[in-house]
């Protein structure tokens, strides 16, 4: 059996060496033939990913921050032979890994490779693109491009909470197209934001009533309201209650397609990512995904 450690060095700091040859000891009780690739540049983790995909590999191991991880399920998604992927995560927010209650704990997370317990896992295809947790749009979802890595380092996913608060209680709207699976939605919004799994911007409550392989969207429409409303709107943003809010549409659909008529970019597991407008659709347990076996 083949297995693929992909290593962004520039993560975990000088424990990068560390977790590496972790990775390696504890993989070596079930795969004989071990490759280390080490990222270089953007777009290296997903050109390792696919070619493990045409090697024939049995599982990649993706080691860094949600980039790399988002790079990683870019280069295995849709290709004719899927490894399976672990996760050991480095980022900021770590949202797909909370999602599988993957450790956040780099060392406890190369433990349950050793397990060998698999789940299937869906994924996002937006456009021509993949993501696994979350898309969004809206000047909140914009505002999170100004946040500064120091910022990210400080406060983890509070500063991204932070700069989305300013923003939200700014009043600034954005009207919009979303066509799903029940029909349309059209108006003025502060935020669309629609997620595949139960945590979204380290906020684990977000979308309580979301499955990692439910094969659907969790879609909240964020309506034009006053600033009052807005402030009141946040402890059930925190409790997960978004969905039993009158200024919320909730939208469970396998699909979006969301027009503007002026110039938006949508942000891509909070990343800036392309132009509206755009296709979206779940790829239902697409990937098999290593977790913990308290998963099961």
């Amino acid at each position: 059996m083949k297995a693929m450690i992909i290593l962004n060095p520039s993560s975990g700091k000088e424990k990068a060496a560390d977790y590496a040859e972790k990775i390696e000891e504890t993989l070596r009780n079930q795969y004989n033939d071990i490759d280390i690739r080490r990222t270089e540049k953007e777009g290296d983790a997903a050109a390792f990913a696919t070619e493990a995909c045409v090697a024939l590999y049995d599982a990649v191991i993706a080691m860094g921050g949600d980039g790399t991880i988002n790079e990683a399920i870019n280069g295995l998604a849709e290709q004719a032979h899927r490894p399976a992927l672990g996760i050991i995560p480095l980022g900021t927010v770590n949202d797909f890994a909370r999602a599988l209650n993957i450790p956040l704990d780099p060392y406890e997370a190369i433990s349950i490779l050793d397990g060998q317990n698999l789940r299937p896992v869906d994924i996002g295809k937006i456009n021509e693109h993949y993501f696994a947790n979350v898309i969004a749009v809206g000047a909140i979802a914009e505002a999170s491009y100004s946040v500064s890595p120091e910022l990210k380092t400080r406060l983890g996913p509070l500063a991204y909470f932070m700069e989305g608060a300013k923003s939200f209680l700014s009043g600034e709207t954005i009207e919009l197209c979303v066509e799903h699976d029940s029909g349309k939605w059209e108006g003025q919004t502060f935020l669309l934001i629609a997620a595949l799994t139960n945590s979204v911007g380290g906020f684990e409550a977000l979308a309580p009533k979301a499955s990692v392989n439910d094969g659907k969207f969790h879609a909240f429409i964020i309506k034009k309201m006053s600033v009052p409303k807005i402030a009141a709107l946040i402890p059930s943003l925190m409790k997960g209650e978004l969905q039993e809010s009158e200024e919320v549409e909730y939208i469970r659909s396998s699909f979006l397609n969301v027009t503007s008529g002026k110039h938006h970019v949508v942000n891509i597991d909070g990343e800036e990512g392309e132009p509206l407008p755009f296709k979206a659709k779940v790829l239902q347990s697409h990937l098999e995904v290593f977790v913990p076996i308290i998963n099961e």
